[in-house]
């Protein structure tokens, strides 16, 4: 590892490639790694109760673990109706029944329209949001928010994605996220907006 390593606090190795990609096209010149290489990383539970929170305990725990500086995020649906919920419960919201069914996602997703089954299209509004935080040794931190706003159908649509993607439908958009390419998906995602945002950081950070 050198000076210009920054740890993304993920055992998910897609999301280093992705990480790689907005820190270059942002002109941050760094090496970006996953935790692959750190198999003695402490798992953090996410018990604050905002998505920042989540993010920079998470930051900042990997930051201390490596002597590197570190980076976390954690996102979720905010929901109108449900005055903001699930938020940070958003991949467990079906709790232990999403756990004995073997999808959670499913389960996840279906509780959410279980629950507007009764609301109309115009009170559906909704958030895909996004935390994301640095951390460096030093105690240096910083932690910027990316939201993607839309409104959820009443029944799945498209084949990509995943979690709440099939019934999230972006506001100037037609098909859910989950009826996007990649790529159309990812020029408008909660996730790269705060990615986008934090290698701005990043850049005078490092």
């Amino acid at each position: 590892m050198t000076e210009r390593t920054v740890v993304l606090a993920t055992r998910n190795a897609k999301k280093v490639p992705e990480m790689r990609a907005i820190l270059a096209d942002a002109g941050v010149d760094v090496d970006v790694v996953g935790l692959d290489g750190y198999p003695d990383a402490p798992e953090v539970p996410e018990t604050e109760n905002t998505f920042s929170g989540n993010a920079l305990l998470k930051a900042r725990a990997i930051a201390r673990h490596t002597g590197l500086p570190a980076v976390a995020d954690d996102s979720g649906l905010r929901v109108d109706e449900l005055n903001g919920m699930p938020g940070v419960l958003s991949a467990r919201w079906s709790g232990s029944f999403g756990d004995r069914t073997g999808d959670r996602d499913a389960a996840n997703l279906r509780l959410v329209l279980d629950q507007l089954a009764d609301t109309p299209a115009e009170r559906r509004g909704a958030q895909f949001v996004c935390a994301a935080a640095v951390a460096l040794p030093t105690g240096a931190e910083h932690v910027v928010e990316g939201v993607l706003a839309g409104r959820l159908i009443s029944a799945p649509l498209g084949a990509n994605g995943f979690g709440y993607d099939p019934i999230f439908v972006a506001d100037g958009e037609t098909r859910t996220t989950a009826e996007l390419s990649a790529a159309e998906k990812n020029a408008i995602s909660h996730r790269g907006i705060a990615f986008r945002r934090l290698a701005e950081v990043l850049r005078d950070l490092l």
